[in-house]
Protein backbone atom coordinates (compact mmCIF):
# COMPACT_ATOMS: atom_id res chain seq x y z
CA UNK A 1 0.00 0.00 0.00
CA UNK A 2 1.31 3.46 -0.93
CA UNK A 3 2.27 5.47 2.13
CA UNK A 4 1.02 8.96 2.95
CA UNK A 5 3.17 11.55 1.09
CA UNK A 6 5.96 13.43 2.82
CA UNK A 7 7.56 16.79 2.00
CA UNK A 8 10.98 16.19 3.58
CA UNK A 9 12.34 13.38 1.40
CA UNK A 10 15.67 13.94 -0.36
CA UNK A 11 16.80 12.40 -3.66
CA UNK A 12 19.49 9.71 -3.54
CA UNK A 13 18.19 8.22 -0.31
CA UNK A 14 16.51 4.92 0.47
CA UNK A 15 13.34 6.60 1.73
CA UNK A 16 13.05 8.62 -1.50
CA UNK A 17 12.92 5.35 -3.46
CA UNK A 18 10.22 3.89 -1.23
CA UNK A 19 7.81 6.71 -0.39
CA UNK A 20 5.92 9.50 -2.16
CA UNK A 21 7.38 13.00 -2.04
CA UNK A 22 4.81 15.75 -2.60
CA UNK A 23 5.43 19.37 -1.61
CA UNK A 24 2.20 21.13 -0.67
CA UNK A 25 3.03 24.33 -2.57
CA UNK A 26 2.79 22.43 -5.86
CA UNK A 27 -0.99 22.61 -5.63
CA UNK A 28 -1.57 26.01 -7.20
CA UNK A 29 -4.80 27.95 -7.60
CA UNK A 30 -5.83 26.25 -10.84
CA UNK A 31 -3.23 23.63 -11.74
CA UNK A 32 -0.24 21.83 -10.25
CA UNK A 33 3.49 22.64 -10.70
CA UNK A 34 6.51 21.09 -9.04
CA UNK A 35 10.25 20.88 -9.52
CA UNK A 36 10.55 17.23 -10.47
CA UNK A 37 12.70 15.19 -8.08
CA UNK A 38 13.16 18.10 -5.65
CA UNK A 39 9.47 18.71 -4.82
CA UNK A 40 7.78 15.58 -6.18
CA UNK A 41 9.02 12.11 -7.11
CA UNK A 42 7.44 9.34 -9.19
CA UNK A 43 5.69 7.83 -6.17
CA UNK A 44 4.30 11.32 -5.55
CA UNK A 45 3.02 11.47 -9.13
CA UNK A 46 1.35 8.09 -8.59
CA UNK A 47 -0.28 9.42 -5.43
CA UNK A 48 -1.50 12.43 -7.44
CA UNK A 49 -3.13 10.09 -9.97
CA UNK A 50 -4.81 8.07 -7.22
CA UNK A 51 -6.02 11.29 -5.61
CA UNK A 52 -7.36 12.67 -8.88
CA UNK A 53 -9.18 9.42 -9.64
CA UNK A 54 -10.66 9.41 -6.15
CA UNK A 55 -11.83 13.02 -6.58
CA UNK A 56 -13.62 12.12 -9.83
CA UNK A 57 -15.50 9.32 -8.04
CA UNK A 58 -16.38 11.62 -5.14
CA UNK A 59 -17.79 14.22 -7.53
CA UNK A 60 -19.88 11.60 -9.33
CA UNK A 61 -17.97 12.06 -12.59
CA UNK A 62 -17.82 9.14 -15.00
CA UNK A 63 -14.29 7.80 -14.34
CA UNK A 64 -12.94 8.27 -17.85
CA UNK A 65 -10.08 10.71 -18.40
CA UNK A 66 -7.95 12.01 -21.28
CA UNK A 67 -4.22 12.12 -20.55
CA UNK A 68 -1.41 13.58 -22.68
CA UNK A 69 2.14 14.87 -22.19
CA UNK A 70 4.34 17.67 -23.47
CA UNK A 71 7.83 17.35 -24.97
CA UNK A 72 10.24 17.26 -22.04
CA UNK A 73 12.75 14.53 -21.34
CA UNK A 74 10.82 13.29 -18.31
CA UNK A 75 7.19 14.05 -19.23
CA UNK A 76 6.36 10.64 -20.72
CA UNK A 77 7.58 8.83 -17.61
CA UNK A 78 5.60 11.21 -15.40
CA UNK A 79 2.48 10.69 -17.51
CA UNK A 80 2.81 6.90 -17.38
CA UNK A 81 3.20 7.02 -13.61
CA UNK A 82 0.17 9.32 -13.32
CA UNK A 83 -1.76 6.81 -15.43
CA UNK A 84 -0.85 4.00 -13.05
CA UNK A 85 -2.34 5.98 -10.17
CA UNK A 86 -5.49 6.84 -12.12
CA UNK A 87 -5.98 3.19 -13.07
CA UNK A 88 -5.45 2.11 -9.47
CA UNK A 89 -8.29 4.47 -8.55
CA UNK A 90 -10.57 2.71 -11.05
CA UNK A 91 -10.32 5.14 -13.98
CA UNK A 92 -10.28 4.34 -17.67
CA UNK A 93 -7.48 6.41 -19.17
CA UNK A 94 -7.52 7.58 -22.82
CA UNK A 95 -3.84 8.21 -23.58
CA UNK A 96 -3.44 10.59 -26.54
CA UNK A 97 0.37 10.61 -26.37
CA UNK A 98 2.48 13.67 -27.17
CA UNK A 99 0.18 16.68 -27.19
CA UNK A 100 -0.26 20.37 -26.68
CA UNK A 101 -2.69 21.20 -23.88
CA UNK A 102 -5.53 22.31 -26.19
CA UNK A 103 -5.30 18.98 -28.02
CA UNK A 104 -6.10 17.28 -24.70
CA UNK A 105 -9.05 19.64 -24.18
CA UNK A 106 -10.22 18.93 -27.74
CA UNK A 107 -9.99 15.19 -27.05
CA UNK A 108 -12.50 15.56 -24.21
CA UNK A 109 -15.07 16.69 -26.79
CA UNK A 110 -13.92 14.41 -29.58
CA UNK A 111 -13.99 11.27 -27.41
CA UNK A 112 -16.89 12.40 -25.20
CA UNK A 113 -14.72 11.98 -22.11
CA UNK A 114 -15.53 14.19 -19.10
CA UNK A 115 -12.11 14.61 -17.48
CA UNK A 116 -8.59 15.61 -18.53
CA UNK A 117 -5.10 15.54 -17.03
CA UNK A 118 -2.43 17.11 -19.22
CA UNK A 119 1.16 16.61 -18.04
CA UNK A 120 2.96 19.87 -18.80
CA UNK A 121 5.08 22.55 -17.20
CA UNK A 122 4.07 24.96 -19.99
CA UNK A 123 6.80 27.59 -20.42
CA UNK A 124 8.54 26.93 -17.09
CA UNK A 125 12.26 26.15 -17.05
CA UNK A 126 13.42 22.59 -17.47
CA UNK A 127 13.17 20.71 -14.21
CA UNK A 128 9.55 21.75 -13.69
CA UNK A 129 6.59 19.49 -14.27
CA UNK A 130 2.88 19.88 -13.68
CA UNK A 131 -0.64 18.80 -14.53
CA UNK A 132 -3.56 20.81 -15.92
CA UNK A 133 -6.82 19.11 -14.91
CA UNK A 134 -10.54 19.41 -15.44
CA UNK A 135 -13.80 17.46 -15.25
CA UNK A 136 -16.39 19.93 -16.60
CA UNK A 137 -15.41 20.71 -20.18
CA UNK A 138 -14.35 23.25 -21.33
CA UNK A 139 -13.45 24.34 -17.80
CA UNK A 140 -10.37 23.37 -15.83
CA UNK A 141 -9.94 23.09 -12.07
CA UNK A 142 -10.19 26.17 -9.90
CA UNK A 143 -9.33 26.73 -6.23
CA UNK A 144 -12.13 24.53 -4.84
CA UNK A 145 -11.15 21.48 -6.85
CA UNK A 146 -7.45 22.04 -6.27
CA UNK A 147 -8.00 22.34 -2.51
CA UNK A 148 -10.02 19.11 -2.47
CA UNK A 149 -7.37 17.30 -4.50
CA UNK A 150 -4.61 18.64 -2.27
CA UNK A 151 -6.32 17.29 0.85
CA UNK A 152 -6.89 13.85 -0.67
CA UNK A 153 -3.27 13.52 -1.81
CA UNK A 154 -1.44 15.01 1.16
CA UNK A 155 -3.57 13.13 3.68
CA UNK A 156 -3.39 9.86 1.74
CA UNK A 157 -7.19 9.72 1.49
CA UNK A 158 -7.29 8.10 -1.96
CA UNK A 159 -9.35 4.97 -2.54
CA UNK A 160 -8.24 2.14 -4.81
CA UNK A 161 -10.88 0.49 -7.01
CA UNK A 162 -11.04 -2.30 -9.55
CA UNK A 163 -12.04 -1.62 -13.13
CA UNK A 164 -9.28 0.72 -14.27
CA UNK A 165 -8.20 0.50 -17.89
CA UNK A 166 -5.98 2.04 -20.56
CA UNK A 167 -6.92 3.00 -24.12
CA UNK A 168 -4.25 4.31 -26.49
CA UNK A 169 -5.62 6.86 -28.97
CA UNK A 170 -3.05 6.91 -31.74
CA UNK A 171 -4.70 9.34 -34.19
CA UNK A 172 -5.72 12.24 -31.95
CA UNK A 173 -3.10 14.60 -33.42
CA UNK A 174 -4.53 14.12 -36.92
CA UNK A 175 -8.08 14.59 -35.66
CA UNK A 176 -7.08 17.77 -33.79
CA UNK A 177 -5.32 19.28 -36.80
CA UNK A 178 -8.21 18.40 -39.10
CA UNK A 179 -10.65 20.09 -36.72
CA UNK A 180 -8.55 23.26 -36.55
CA UNK A 181 -8.18 23.62 -40.30
CA UNK A 182 -11.58 22.41 -41.55
CA UNK A 183 -13.22 25.14 -43.62
CA UNK A 184 -10.42 27.63 -42.89
CA UNK A 185 -8.70 29.37 -45.78
CA UNK A 186 -6.76 32.64 -45.71
CA UNK A 187 -7.30 34.31 -49.09
CA UNK A 188 -4.80 37.12 -48.62
CA UNK A 189 -1.18 36.12 -49.40
CA UNK A 190 0.59 36.24 -46.03
CA UNK A 191 4.12 35.30 -45.01
CA UNK A 192 4.13 34.19 -41.38
CA UNK A 193 7.03 33.50 -39.02
CA UNK A 194 6.03 30.54 -36.83
CA UNK A 195 8.12 30.43 -33.63
CA UNK A 196 7.86 27.54 -31.19
CA UNK A 197 10.93 27.89 -28.96
CA UNK A 198 11.72 24.20 -29.62
CA UNK A 199 8.64 23.33 -27.56
CA UNK A 200 5.76 20.94 -28.21
CA UNK A 201 3.88 23.32 -30.52
CA UNK A 202 6.58 22.69 -33.14
CA UNK A 203 4.92 19.34 -33.86
CA UNK A 204 1.63 21.05 -34.76
CA UNK A 205 1.79 24.77 -35.53
CA UNK A 206 3.67 24.83 -38.88
CA UNK A 207 1.39 22.13 -40.31
CA UNK A 208 -1.77 23.94 -39.18
CA UNK A 209 -0.69 27.31 -40.57
CA UNK A 210 0.30 25.84 -43.92
CA UNK A 211 -3.02 24.00 -44.14
CA UNK A 212 -4.98 27.28 -43.97
CA UNK A 213 -2.99 28.76 -46.84
CA UNK A 214 -0.19 30.95 -45.49
CA UNK A 215 3.52 30.91 -46.35
CA UNK A 216 5.25 29.67 -43.19
CA UNK A 217 8.81 30.51 -42.16
CA UNK A 218 9.77 28.24 -39.26
CA UNK A 219 11.76 29.54 -36.29
CA UNK A 220 12.94 27.07 -33.64
CA UNK A 221 10.21 24.58 -34.55
CA UNK A 222 12.46 21.52 -34.13
CA UNK A 223 11.52 19.76 -30.91
CA UNK A 224 14.39 19.96 -28.41
CA UNK A 225 13.54 19.59 -24.73
CA UNK A 226 16.80 21.27 -23.71
CA UNK A 227 15.35 24.58 -25.06
CA UNK A 228 18.73 25.63 -26.52
CA UNK A 229 17.71 29.15 -27.56
CA UNK A 230 15.17 30.41 -24.99
CA UNK A 231 12.23 29.10 -23.05
CA UNK A 232 9.11 28.80 -25.23
CA UNK A 233 7.29 31.75 -23.65
CA UNK A 234 5.77 34.37 -26.00
CA UNK A 235 5.48 36.80 -23.08
CA UNK A 236 9.28 36.78 -22.72
CA UNK A 237 11.14 39.61 -24.43
CA UNK A 238 13.91 37.21 -25.46
CA UNK A 239 11.52 35.11 -27.53
CA UNK A 240 9.71 38.17 -28.87
CA UNK A 241 13.02 39.75 -29.93
CA UNK A 242 14.01 36.55 -31.77
CA UNK A 243 10.67 36.61 -33.58
CA UNK A 244 11.11 40.29 -34.44
CA UNK A 245 14.56 39.70 -35.91
CA UNK A 246 13.23 36.87 -38.09
CA UNK A 247 10.23 38.90 -39.28
CA UNK A 248 12.54 41.70 -40.42
CA UNK A 249 15.02 39.27 -41.98
CA UNK A 250 12.45 37.53 -44.21
CA UNK A 251 10.00 40.42 -44.70
CA UNK A 252 7.10 38.60 -43.05
CA UNK A 253 3.63 40.04 -42.56
CA UNK A 254 3.44 38.81 -38.97
CA UNK A 255 5.26 36.66 -36.43
CA UNK A 256 3.32 34.16 -34.32
CA UNK A 257 4.96 32.54 -31.29
CA UNK A 258 3.66 29.65 -29.20
CA UNK A 259 4.44 28.65 -25.64
CA UNK A 260 5.66 25.28 -24.39
CA UNK A 261 2.28 23.57 -24.32
CA UNK A 262 0.64 25.43 -27.19
CA UNK A 263 -2.18 27.20 -25.38
CA UNK A 264 -0.79 30.74 -25.84
CA UNK A 265 0.16 32.84 -28.85
CA UNK A 266 2.38 35.93 -29.02
CA UNK A 267 2.52 38.37 -31.95
CA UNK A 268 5.14 40.52 -33.69
CA UNK A 269 3.99 42.90 -36.43
CA UNK A 270 5.39 43.35 -39.94
CA UNK A 271 7.82 46.02 -38.72
CA UNK A 272 9.28 43.65 -36.14
CA UNK A 273 7.55 45.40 -33.24
CA UNK A 274 6.39 43.21 -30.38
CA UNK A 275 2.71 43.71 -29.58
CA UNK A 276 1.68 42.68 -26.08
CA UNK A 277 -1.07 40.07 -26.12
CA UNK A 278 -3.67 42.28 -24.44
CA UNK A 279 -3.43 44.77 -27.34
CA UNK A 280 -3.81 41.92 -29.83
CA UNK A 281 -6.94 40.97 -27.89
CA UNK A 282 -8.36 44.46 -28.35
CA UNK A 283 -7.65 44.26 -32.09
CA UNK A 284 -9.42 40.87 -32.33
CA UNK A 285 -12.30 42.21 -30.21
CA UNK A 286 -12.69 45.05 -32.73
CA UNK A 287 -12.85 42.53 -35.58
CA UNK A 288 -15.36 40.28 -33.80
CA UNK A 289 -17.59 43.07 -32.51
CA UNK A 290 -17.87 44.56 -36.00
CA UNK A 291 -19.73 41.36 -36.93
CA UNK A 292 -21.30 40.57 -33.53
CA UNK A 293 -22.16 43.91 -31.84
CA UNK A 294 -23.26 44.39 -28.23
CA UNK A 295 -21.19 41.49 -26.98
CA UNK A 296 -19.18 40.94 -23.82
CA UNK A 297 -15.44 40.35 -23.60
CA UNK A 298 -13.61 39.28 -20.45
CA UNK A 299 -10.05 40.48 -19.76
CA UNK A 300 -7.72 39.75 -16.87
CA UNK A 301 -6.56 42.45 -14.47
CA UNK A 302 -3.10 42.56 -16.09
CA UNK A 303 -4.65 43.71 -19.36
CA UNK A 304 -4.89 47.11 -20.98
CA UNK A 305 -7.75 49.43 -20.04
CA UNK A 306 -8.57 49.76 -23.76
CA UNK A 307 -11.09 46.94 -23.47
CA UNK A 308 -13.25 49.45 -21.59
CA UNK A 309 -12.13 52.74 -23.17
CA UNK A 310 -11.45 52.05 -26.87
CA UNK A 311 -13.86 54.21 -28.90
CA UNK A 312 -14.39 51.51 -31.56
CA UNK A 313 -15.37 48.90 -28.97
CA UNK A 314 -17.65 51.42 -27.27
CA UNK A 315 -19.30 52.23 -30.61
CA UNK A 316 -19.80 48.50 -31.23
CA UNK A 317 -21.63 48.21 -27.90
CA UNK A 318 -18.96 46.08 -26.24
CA UNK A 319 -19.12 45.44 -22.51
CA UNK A 320 -15.77 44.74 -20.85
CA UNK A 321 -15.41 42.66 -17.70
CA UNK A 322 -12.08 42.63 -15.85
CA UNK A 323 -11.46 39.50 -13.80
CA UNK A 324 -8.81 37.44 -12.01
CA UNK A 325 -5.69 36.44 -13.91
CA UNK A 326 -5.42 32.71 -14.57
CA UNK A 327 -6.53 30.45 -17.39
CA UNK A 328 -9.12 28.65 -15.26
CA UNK A 329 -10.56 31.92 -13.90
CA UNK A 330 -10.94 33.65 -17.28
CA UNK A 331 -12.21 30.44 -18.90
CA UNK A 332 -14.89 30.10 -16.22
CA UNK A 333 -15.80 33.79 -16.27
CA UNK A 334 -16.14 33.80 -20.06
CA UNK A 335 -18.52 30.85 -19.84
CA UNK A 336 -20.43 32.33 -16.89
CA UNK A 337 -21.10 35.62 -18.70
CA UNK A 338 -21.79 33.96 -22.05
CA UNK A 339 -19.04 36.14 -23.47
CA UNK A 340 -17.81 35.58 -27.02
CA UNK A 341 -14.18 35.63 -25.87
CA UNK A 342 -11.88 36.11 -22.92
CA UNK A 343 -8.36 37.50 -23.08
CA UNK A 344 -5.30 37.38 -20.82
CA UNK A 345 -2.22 39.57 -21.15
CA UNK A 346 -0.15 36.39 -20.99
CA UNK A 347 -1.62 35.31 -24.35
CA UNK A 348 -4.26 32.85 -23.15
CA UNK A 349 -7.35 33.55 -25.30
CA UNK A 350 -10.69 31.79 -24.86
CA UNK A 351 -12.96 31.80 -27.89
CA UNK A 352 -16.48 30.45 -27.60
CA UNK A 353 -18.99 29.67 -30.34
CA UNK A 354 -18.86 30.35 -33.22
CA UNK A 355 -15.06 30.62 -33.00
CA UNK A 356 -14.08 27.94 -30.50
CA UNK A 357 -15.20 25.66 -27.70
CA UNK A 358 -14.25 27.93 -24.80
CA UNK A 359 -10.79 26.58 -23.91
CA UNK A 360 -7.45 28.27 -24.54
CA UNK A 361 -5.75 27.22 -27.76
CA UNK A 362 -2.78 29.13 -29.17
CA UNK A 363 -3.46 27.80 -32.66
CA UNK A 364 -7.08 28.98 -32.61
CA UNK A 365 -5.73 32.37 -31.49
CA UNK A 366 -3.22 32.38 -34.36
CA UNK A 367 -5.99 31.59 -36.84
CA UNK A 368 -8.09 34.45 -35.41
CA UNK A 369 -5.15 36.84 -35.90
CA UNK A 370 -4.69 35.72 -39.50
CA UNK A 371 -8.42 35.96 -40.22
CA UNK A 372 -8.37 39.48 -38.77
CA UNK A 373 -5.60 40.36 -41.24
CA UNK A 374 -7.58 38.69 -44.02
CA UNK A 375 -10.56 40.93 -43.19
CA UNK A 376 -8.40 44.06 -43.08
CA UNK A 377 -7.96 44.51 -46.82
CA UNK A 378 -4.54 45.99 -47.47
CA UNK A 379 -3.93 47.10 -43.88
CA UNK A 380 -0.86 45.60 -42.24
CA UNK A 381 -0.59 44.30 -38.70
CA UNK A 382 1.28 47.50 -37.82
CA UNK A 383 -1.56 49.56 -39.33
CA UNK A 384 -4.14 47.73 -37.21
CA UNK A 385 -2.02 48.26 -34.11
CA UNK A 386 -1.46 51.93 -34.88
CA UNK A 387 -5.23 52.38 -35.23
CA UNK A 388 -5.57 51.69 -31.49
CA UNK A 389 -5.47 54.61 -29.06
CA UNK A 390 -1.90 54.99 -27.85
CA UNK A 391 -1.05 53.63 -24.43
CA UNK A 392 2.32 53.05 -22.81
CA UNK A 393 2.62 49.62 -21.22
CA UNK A 394 5.28 47.64 -19.42
CA UNK A 395 6.14 44.02 -19.98
CA UNK A 396 4.97 41.57 -17.34
CA UNK A 397 7.66 41.69 -14.65
CA UNK A 398 8.15 38.94 -12.08
CA UNK A 399 10.26 39.63 -8.98
CA UNK A 400 11.08 36.52 -6.97
CA UNK A 401 8.99 35.76 -3.89
CA UNK A 402 8.69 32.27 -2.45
CA UNK A 403 5.45 30.31 -2.73
CA UNK A 404 5.22 30.24 1.05
CA UNK A 405 5.45 34.05 1.36
CA UNK A 406 4.03 35.62 -1.80
CA UNK A 407 0.34 35.80 -0.81
CA UNK A 408 1.10 37.37 2.58
CA UNK A 409 3.33 39.93 0.89
CA UNK A 410 0.57 40.86 -1.57
CA UNK A 411 -1.82 41.31 1.37
CA UNK A 412 0.66 43.80 2.85
CA UNK A 413 0.97 45.63 -0.46
CA UNK A 414 -2.82 45.89 -0.69
CA UNK A 415 -2.96 47.27 2.85
CA UNK A 416 -0.20 49.80 2.07
CA UNK A 417 -1.89 51.28 -1.00
CA UNK A 418 -5.33 51.16 0.62
CA UNK A 419 -3.98 53.32 3.42
CA UNK A 420 -2.20 55.59 0.93
CA UNK A 421 -5.51 56.12 -0.86
CA UNK A 422 -7.41 56.89 2.33
CA UNK A 423 -4.64 59.30 3.36
CA UNK A 424 -4.98 61.18 0.07
CA UNK A 425 -1.45 60.41 -1.11
CA UNK A 426 -0.60 61.10 -4.74
CA UNK A 427 1.51 59.20 -7.27
CA UNK A 428 3.40 61.36 -9.79
CA UNK A 429 1.14 64.23 -8.79
CA UNK A 430 -2.03 62.25 -9.51
CA UNK A 431 -4.63 61.24 -6.93
CA UNK A 432 -5.51 57.55 -6.69
CA UNK A 433 -8.93 57.20 -8.32
CA UNK A 434 -9.66 53.50 -7.79
CA UNK A 435 -8.27 50.31 -6.28
CA UNK A 436 -9.29 47.04 -7.95
CA UNK A 437 -8.63 44.14 -5.60
CA UNK A 438 -10.25 41.20 -7.38
CA UNK A 439 -6.74 39.72 -7.82
CA UNK A 440 -3.95 41.44 -5.90
CA UNK A 441 -4.26 45.19 -6.37
CA UNK A 442 -4.63 47.36 -9.47
CA UNK A 443 -3.95 51.00 -8.56
CA UNK A 444 -5.71 53.39 -10.96
CA UNK A 445 -4.82 57.10 -11.08
CA UNK A 446 -7.06 59.96 -12.12
CA UNK A 447 -5.57 60.13 -15.65
CA UNK A 448 -6.07 56.40 -16.21
CA UNK A 449 -2.51 55.33 -15.42
CA UNK A 450 -2.50 52.06 -13.49
CA UNK A 451 -0.16 49.56 -11.88
CA UNK A 452 -0.81 45.99 -10.77
CA UNK A 453 0.79 43.80 -8.11
CA UNK A 454 -0.40 40.21 -7.67
CA UNK A 455 1.01 36.84 -6.71
CA UNK A 456 1.85 34.47 -9.55
CA UNK A 457 -0.32 31.37 -9.45
CA UNK A 458 2.29 29.14 -11.09
CA UNK A 459 5.76 30.18 -9.94
CA UNK A 460 7.47 31.63 -6.85
CA UNK A 461 7.07 35.22 -8.03
CA UNK A 462 5.03 38.36 -7.78
CA UNK A 463 3.65 39.89 -10.97
CA UNK A 464 3.99 43.61 -11.73
CA UNK A 465 2.43 45.37 -14.74
CA UNK A 466 1.96 49.09 -15.44
CA UNK A 467 0.23 51.12 -18.17
CA UNK A 468 -0.55 54.76 -18.89
CA UNK A 469 -2.78 56.30 -21.55
CA UNK A 470 -0.96 59.63 -21.23
CA UNK A 471 2.82 59.10 -21.36
CA UNK A 472 5.76 56.73 -21.01
CA UNK A 473 6.92 58.88 -18.11
CA UNK A 474 3.68 58.35 -16.16
CA UNK A 475 3.90 54.60 -16.70
CA UNK A 476 7.49 54.61 -15.46
CA UNK A 477 6.57 56.76 -12.46
CA UNK A 478 3.87 54.28 -11.50
CA UNK A 479 6.40 51.46 -11.71
CA UNK A 480 8.95 53.40 -9.66
CA UNK A 481 6.34 53.96 -6.94
CA UNK A 482 5.42 50.28 -6.81
CA UNK A 483 9.05 49.15 -7.01
CA UNK A 484 10.07 51.51 -4.20
CA UNK A 485 7.49 49.91 -1.92
CA UNK A 486 8.34 46.35 -2.94
CA UNK A 487 12.00 47.01 -2.22
CA UNK A 488 11.13 47.42 1.48
CA UNK A 489 10.38 43.68 1.75
CA UNK A 490 13.34 41.38 2.33
CA UNK A 491 11.23 38.48 1.03
CA UNK A 492 11.21 39.94 -2.50
CA UNK A 493 14.18 39.17 -4.72
CA UNK A 494 15.38 40.04 -8.20
CA UNK A 495 13.17 40.73 -11.20
CA UNK A 496 13.30 38.55 -14.29
CA UNK A 497 13.16 41.79 -16.36
CA UNK A 498 12.57 45.47 -15.67
CA UNK A 499 11.50 48.47 -17.69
Amino acid sequence: MLLKPRADLKPNTVEYERQPLVKATGFREYDARWLFEEEINLYGIQALGMGLGTLLHQKGIKPHIVVGHDFRSYSASIKNTLISGLMAAGCTVHDIGLAVSPMAYFAQFELDVPAVAMVTASHNDNGWTGVKMGCDRPLTFGPDEMSALKEIVLEGKWETRAGGGLIHVADMADRYIDDLTKGKKIERPLKVVCACGNGTAGAFAPQVLRAIGVDVVELDCELDHSFPNYNPNPESLKMLHAMADKVKEVGADVGLGFDGDGDRCGVVDNNGSEIFADKIGVMIARDISAKIPNTTFVADVKSTSLYATDPVLIANGVKADFYKTGHSYIKARTTELDAVAGFEKSGHYFFRAPFGRGYDDGLVSAIMVLEMLDHAGDKSMADLYNDLPKTYGSPTMSPYCSDEEKYAIVDKVVAHFTKATSDGEKIAGQPIKELITVNGIRIVLEDGTWGLVRASSNTPNLVVVCESPTSQQMMEQMFKTIDAHLSTYDEIGAYDQKI
